[in-house]
């Protein structure tokens, strides 16, 4: 069973919740009218969630909205190839865009991310990732926000998974 593993707490949830209120602090600094948060399915839906609510409480009232893309499936190693699982349903024409995703690894989702919402006429798309892992890019892509760099270890938690397991857990982690 999944949830018999040990989990070592690398960022925990008192940590999270400080940064996300620094991380909404920095957005809100860049004065994006017309701001719509795109979140990034499903890693990012907890980070995405509380950032909102924090954005909310900073005087900020962005749209929401998903896309539900793929690289990884049932790996734990990108295949390399982008699918959309679920598009983004609004028009993005000329609007501020906020992608919220959990983690830049490779960078592909991310990469492809932005040039979808690009070549659809959004006046600019800026990315907010909750975990950074330098050196891992298999692209050349930086987010405009990030929560936390992350050594190169496999993190569940946070909305993050294993095999759909783990992402309840209101830390980020490493399956021991």
């Amino acid at each position: 069973m999944a949830t018999s593993r040990n989990i070592k707490v690398l960022f925990d949830a008192e940590t999270i919740a400080k940064r996300n209120a620094s991380l909404v602090q920095e957005i809100k600094a860049r004065n994006l009218e017309n701001l719509l948060v795109v979140a990034v399915l499903k890693g990012s839906f907890v980070f995405a969630a509380d950032l909102l609510r924090a954005m909310h409480q900073a005087g900020m009232a962005p749209e929401v909205e998903f896309v539900h893309l793929s690289s990884y499936r049932e790996s734990t190693v990108s295949s390399g190839t982008v699918n959309i699982l679920h598009d983004v349903e609004s028009d993005v024409r000329g609007r501020n865009i906020l992608l919220v995703d959990d983690i830049l690894e490779s960078g592909r989702t991310l990469a492809f991310a932005k040039d979808l919402l690009a070549a659809r006429g959004a006046k600019q798309v800026l990315s907010c990732v909750l975990l950074d892992k330098p050196g891992k890019s298999a692209v050349n892509i930086k987010a405009d926000f990030i929560g936390f760099e992350c050594p190169d270890v496999f993190v569940v938690g946070y909305g993050m998974d294993v095999a759909h397991s783990y992402r309840q857990l209101p830390f980020v982690g490493v399956v021991e």
